[in-house]
């Protein structure tokens, strides 16, 4: 099932066009996406930007053209497997701000085009490099010839770069054999809801908007709040970001403070 195919499932079963999802998932990858319905379609660009957890397995020894096992065997080779140490040590190389190249076999578009279509016809291109984020990579389990790994990492980081790039900082060719995305900000895999789950009661399993998005709350005067839907600013004292923005403990919206000032930014109406 693709990120495309569970939204169309969630529309069906809420019988409204209105469905967006906080992220996509590769096809080959499993986990968490969250779907916002009706009026939370707005926000759901707050949730794509959030910070992600993956559990990703990367083979040694293999190099593909996808960057995982999906994809054309590029080259093989015998290796010594690092020990757990070593394999510590190469995560240091990772952590904080770090450029990545993301495979050629993405829907990042390339003139117009996305890389993939580009890349399944041969047409010669390259990938331009991005600056991601990585907060946490950690090797939960060594095997024999693959490590589980854990990453906490911004928005836009692909695993599959990460996976090749770990392998290369080791001298071994490596593709990522397995991905699970186990948290999208607030949402944790464990509170995740099946398929089958959803069939038979969904809108037990909805959630308000404000819970699920990650900033301060703002709580705004009752005579301001015509204003703030009408996009006029109100004076604040407070440091520039985005908020919650609620008057009485009602949610109205996201605001953005800057300079001072206080204006919506996207508003529930």
């Amino acid at each position: 099932m693709t990120s495309h195919d569970a939204v169309n499932f969630v529309r069906k079963i809420f019988n409204t066009r209105k469905v967006g999802h906080g992220g996509t998932l590769d096809p080959a990858a499993t986990g968490i996406l969250p779907v916002a319905v009706g009026q939370a379609t707005k926000f759901i660009e707050y949730l794509a930007n959030c910070d992600k957890t993956y559990r990703a397995e990367i083979l040694f020894g293999i190099e593909t053209d996808s960057g995982d096992v999906t994809g054309k065997i590029l080259r093989e080779e015998n290796f010594l497997m690092p020990n757990i140490d070593e394999l510590n040590a190469a995560t240091k190389n990772f952590l904080g701000n770090i450029e990545q190249r993301p495979p050629k076999f993405s829907a990042i578009k390339i003139n117009g085009r996305k890389a993939y279509d580009l890349a399944r016809k041969n047409i010669e291109f390259e990938m331009p490099r991005r600056t991601v984020t990585i907060n946490r990579f950690e090797i939960l389990r060594v095997d024999e010839n693959f490590v589980t790994t854990e990453i906490d990492c911004s928005k836009g980081t692909y695993i599959r770069s990460l996976a090749v790039d770990f392998g290369e900082s080791l001298n071994i060719p490596a593709t990522l054999k397995s991905l699970k995305r186990v948290r999208v900000g607030n949402f944790f895999i464990e509170n995740a809801v099946t398929i089958d789950e959803l069939k038979i009661d969904a809108e037990k399993f909805l959630t308000p908007i404000d819970i699920c998005i990650d900033f301060e709350k703002f709580h705004l005067a009752s005579h301001r709040v015509k204003a703030f839907m009408n996009g006029l600013p109100t004076d604040v004292k407070a440091a520039d970001k985005l908020v919650k923005v609620y008057a009485e403990k009602i949610f109205l919206g996201i605001g953005k403070i800057k300079n001072g000032e206080l204006r919506s930014e996207k508003i529930l109406v």
